[in-house]
């Protein structure tokens, strides 16, 4: 079985793969309508990519106290951002993603990888830390 390290890597791959090809399916979608992001969107999407991107490297890198603590904050961060941009404006009437049906399917698997991320990250214990390291 692989050590903690590998597998939380392995699981922001994962992630990030979904985010983008969920991305690129909406994208898709937005190409026949006139929508045009505003810069300060766009920089926001990036740095929320960023994140998942980071932490594949990190996840590797860094020592167990901070790789624990980066992947739960992380994980919880991306899982609640794609929570919200996801489930919330639909039910409050702000319009909806494009390929609402695709975006939904894509999220849900995202948040159940991010959810195990987070969970993985909680039960790793300082010994499985020291045989990693």
């Amino acid at each position: 079985m692989p050590d903690k390290k590998e597998r939380l890597s392995l699981l922001w791959s994962f992630a990030l793969l979904n985010y983008l090809y969920a991305d690129v399916i909406a994208l898709w979608a937005m190409a026949g309508k006139a929508v045009e992001l505003p810069p300060w969107a766009l920089m926001a999407s990036a740095v929320l990519m960023e994140l998942p991107i980071a932490m594949i490297l990190f996840s590797r890198l860094l020592p167990f106290r901070a790789n624990r603590l980066a992947n739960i904050i992380v994980g919880v961060v991306v899982t609640l951002v794609n929570g919200f941009l996801t489930y919330v404006p639909p039910l409050l009437g702000w319009g909806r993603p494009p390929a609402l049906p695709e975006y939904l399917f894509f999220a849900t698997i995202e948040t159940i990888a991010t959810s195990v991320i987070i969970w993985q990250a909680w039960t790793w214990s300082p010994v499985e830390g020291r045989a990693a390291s």
